[in-house]
């Protein structure tokens, strides 16, 4: 019996040291995905099956956003938990030299010299698989991502080179899934804790669907360009849903954390195919807003939140929940304090110019400013790159189509919000 227990004893340690492993990360980043094109979130017609199932057991933020509707300085708040104004990876390309078309640009050594500078500026910054390797984490880039190389992130692991969107890692999602499974077996090999990216180019154009998913919205949508977003929305949402099994089927459904959002929104024009107005590259919630949602069994009770949200939230919230301690410099707050999510009344953004004015003054390329407090919504345009524009105020509640200018019968509560606005950043 004494021997029985001692040996027991010796197990303890490694019993503990299970328990109290770090846990997995994956998270789930659509691309171009209009915040209500789910079941979840009211749609009726895009069946979105998956994606329901993660909603409900997560910790969902129905009312989550991005700071920026352009992609690649939203991907950059992402992975750094910085606004652009402190990254500094403020739009998708350099500035343009004056007489080059934009095709021939990509392919000059201004392009390539340009980029450069903006995968400095990441580094510089630092991300998320940086501050995870502390604790011995394995970290897959797949997807999109425009700073060169996955390692110029921190990626341990990665499937882009150095191409403008991502290069081979495009593969991910559209043709095979593959590359994440053979990364999760080699992390589980080495017994190390793991961080996937997934963010496939979807449901992105070009709007390709298989013609299966295309059959079933051809007949219900206005016009051919939405049946074919419709069944793009539809195709991510099945490769969600093998990602999610093949970590459930595979024992770790208990020490994963889920994570998912959208860098920005898109709403198909109808007769073009290409977005709408209010939607990408705006400063509307067609473009920066997206359920945000968290899940991790055992460890976060599934609850849909009217809360706010913001996609710098989730680098502190991921950090505190790995055991590291964020920065206090870190603006964001850690989405699983409760405290913290019903105390925050308040959220922050900017837009930015496509291609950058200037490479290291993000005050150059900005188009609008904007704040959320409760419901009311300034948008502040900069005088600069959007002289024409106008401030705007909108009740999300009563317009959440952003229809209704109240600003100028509401002088008041314009300058408190604009105050608001200026102590976040004024440029």
């Amino acid at each position: 019996m004494i021997r029985r227990l001692f040996l027991s004893l010796l197990a303890l340690p490694c019993l503990l040291t299970a328990a109290d492993a770090p846990p997995n990360i994956v998270m789930i980043i659509s691309d171009d995905h209009l915040y209500s094109d789910y079941g979840f979130m009211g749609q009726k017609i895009i069946q979105t099956p998956n994606l329901d199932r993660l909603a409900a057991e997560s910790l969902t933020f129905t009312r989550g956003y991005v700071p920026c509707s352009l992609c690649c300085p939203s991907l950059a708040s992402l992975i750094t938990g910085l606004y652009p104004h402190q990254h500094k990876v403020t739009s998708n390309d350099p500035p343009i030299p004056a007489g080059m078309k934009p095709r021939e640009f990509q392919t000059s050594p201004q392009f390539d010299a340009g980029r450069e500078v903006i995968s400095k500026h990441l580094e510089e910054a630092g991300t998320l698989p940086t501050m995870l390797k502390q604790k011995g984490y394995l970290s897959l880039q797949t997807g999109k991502w425009w700073q060169k190389s996955y390692e110029r992130g921190g990626f341990t692991h990665g499937m882009t080179h150095g191409g403008r969107h991502g290069d081979a890692g495009l593969d991910i999602g559209r043709k095979t899934m593959q590359p994440i499974y053979d990364f999760i077996s080699e992390a589980k090999k080495q017994q190390k804790p793991f961080f996937v990216w997934y963010a496939p180019m979807m449901p992105h154009d070009p709007h390709t669907p298989p013609q299966r998913l295309l059959e079933k919205y051809k007949d219900k949508a206005p016009s051919e360009h939405v049946a074919k977003y419709w069944a793009m929305v539809d195709w991510f949402d099945e490769t969600c849903g093998e990602l999610i099994k093949h970590i459930d089927d595979n024992g770790m459904k208990e020490n994963t954390i889920f994570v998912y959002l959208s860098d920005n929104g898109w709403i198909t024009n109808p007769k073009t195919g290409r977005y709408a107005e209010k939607s990408k590259q705006s400063q509307y919630d067609g473009g920066l807003r997206t359920p945000i949602m968290i899940r991790w069994p055992g460890h976060v009770q599934p609850k849909m939140s009217e809360d706010l949200a913001q996609s710098i939230d989730l680098v502190p919230t991921l950090l505190k929940a790995v055991g590291i301690a964020p920065a206090k410099t870190f603006p964001g707050i850690d989405l699983l304090d409760t405290s913290a999510v019903s105390a925050r009344k308040t959220l922050y953004g900017e837009c930015f110019t496509h291609n950058f004015v200037d490479l290291n003054v993000p005050a150059s390329s900005l188009r609008w400013r904007w704040i959320i407090n409760g419901h009311d919504k300034l948008i502040v345009p900069d005088k600069t790159n959007q002289p024409k524009d106008v401030v705007e105020l909108y009740d999300l509640k009563a317009d959440p189509t952003e229809e209704k200018n109240l600003a100028s019968e509401n002088a008041d509560k314009v300058k408190t919000l604009n105050a608001k606005l200026d102590a976040c950043w004024r440029p």
